[in-house]
């Protein structure tokens, strides 16, 4: 009998079913179910589940599940300064799989607090100060959650010096407090990785019953990230590799959904030669969200955007026509249709191709020429991901749609965008199986098999 692992993904819209056979390093079968986490989770994944077991006919020995259902992890990032503190806590929080919902700096103010009340976050990061540092702002900041009508679990994540004081203040308000180390211990060193485990700690902890979910983790061995995090965490390993079997270096990797496009970049490249870095110090494993792009929920916006971005000319061009506007406001309204002639699968590859462009520039880094006594200096402001040696795309629009090299392409370096530092010639790829998330959800129990599975999974387009 296989060795079998079965690898959940609660969606919004459906509950992804991923089967694995451990031993030979194979994927079994894949079957999906319209989510019902809104009546009872466990319907959806039982059928799903139920799917796959017809397909292998196997004993399931593991069971592991992400989520992004809900509005998956929805945080609300606090911090000092808003370029240094407040970006570092963005970035680890987004490195969890987050959705940063909205970032404050300096002291909360009253109108703040109201606002983060009616956010009702999933989560609250409070950091602010570098060790040794300002303790007065992150301590008030604390003092004022304390105070307030905030549900969410807050994880403190600033000065040192400080802890013992917010500590006191939110556990004094009746607030769940969780200290970690601070996300930014001095101004040149970013140190992300340890908030961003106790994200997912807090994340299992209660946020899972918070969305309903508590019911099917009893089903599974845990529903152990958000769904996010899961492809995260599958593009670092395709990067490092294992001890036995080696990765395939700097990568990118660009899931285009129906509301948001996500962003990952794993790279430890050095800036070129002679770039002077300014700003935060990057982490290894990065991501971005945009929020404003999507080929559905998002449809109009993107179609706005032909009109203000600096798109690939023929992108801009075709946005830019009256049934391109038409087209991205029925999407908006009827997010479950599919195209249907020529010109409507045409409109979509160019959408998703914008979102894949737009949301590229983004993520990379950039130079400014400035100059100073000894004559003109290239000033690098993010990641330079210019010989990142593969760029991957994940999710539907690649995987079922009909043209997945031409919009990864729309990623590349443009001669006209000179100051850009987006992959010049990497290899390109598609998750032609759809299996990015569960990969990464194998990583940590099964490494070897997950990389094995990953490297077999993705369609090479040259």
């Amino acid at each position: 009998m296989p060795n079998v692992a079965i690898l959940v993904d609660f969606g919004s819209t459906y509950t992804k079913v991923v089967a694995v056979d451990l031993d030979r390093a194979e994927i079994l079968g894949r079957a999906q179910h319209p989510s019902t986490v809104d009546t009872d989770v466990t319907i959806g994944l039982e059928r799903a589940i139920a799917g796959v077991s017809a397909i292998t006919g196997a004993d399931v020995r593991l069971r592991l599940a992400s989520s992004s259902a809900r509005g998956g992890l929805r945080l609300v990032a606090i911090g000092l300064v808003p370029e240094l503190t407040a970006e570092a806590a963005r970035q680890a929080a987004l490195g969890a799989g987050a959705k940063v919902v909205k970032v404050f700096s300096h002291e909360l103010t009253l109108s703040d607090i109201a606002e983060i009340e009616s956010l009702q976050p999933d989560l609250v990061l409070l950091a602010g100060g570098t060790d040794g540092g300002n303790r007065d702002v992150i301590t008030l900041n604390a003092g004022m959650l304390a105070a307030s009508n905030i549900a969410a679990p807050v994880i403190m994540a600033g000065n040192r010096v400080a802890r013992d004081a917010v500590e006191k203040a939110l556990r004094g308000g009746g607030k769940r407090c969780y200290v970690t180390k601070n996300v930014l211990p001095e101004l040149d060193q970013l140190d992300v990785e340890p908030v961003r485990a106790v994200i997912r700690e807090t994340f299992i902890r209660h946020i899972v019953e918070a969305k309903g979910l508590d019911r099917a983790a009893r089903m599974i061995d845990g529903i152990i990230m958000p769904t996010p995090a899961a492809v995260l965490e599958a593009a670092r390993l395709l990067s490092l590799g294992t001890e036995d079997e080696p990765g395939w270096g700097d990568l990118m990797v660009i899931d285009v959904g129906g509301a948001t496009t996500d962003v990952h970049s794993i790279s430890s490249a050095a800036p070129g030669k002679g770039m002077v870095p300014r700003g935060l110090p990057e982490p290894l494993a990065k991501r971005t969200v945009e929020g404003d792009l999507g080929v559905r929920v998002n449809a109009q916006s993107v179609v706005e955007l032909g009109h203000t971005h600096e798109l690939r000319p023929d992108l801009a061009a075709a946005l830019r026509a009256p049934q391109a506007k038409a087209r991205g406001d029925f999407l908006a309204a009827n997010t479950g249709v599919l195209a249907s002639t020529p010109g409507e699968t045409r409109l979509d590859v160019v959408m998703a191709s914008a979102c894949v462009d737009i949301g590229m520039e983004r993520h990379v880094g950039h130079v400014k020429e400035s100059y100073g006594i000894h004559g003109a200096v290239q000033l690098l402001y993010g990641k330079d991901l210019r010989e990142v040696k593969a760029l991957i795309g994940v999710g539907g629009v690649f995987a079922f749609g009909p043209e997945p090299r031409e919009v990864l392409r729309a990623g590349l370096a443009r001669d006209e965008l000179p100051h850009s530092l987006r992959p010049q010639s990497p290899a390109l790829y598609h998750d032609a199986g759809y299996v990015f998330y569960a990969m990464g959800l194998l990583a940590a129990r099964e490494p070897a098999v997950a990389l094995r599975l990953l490297k077999k999974s993705l369609v090479n387009h040259g």
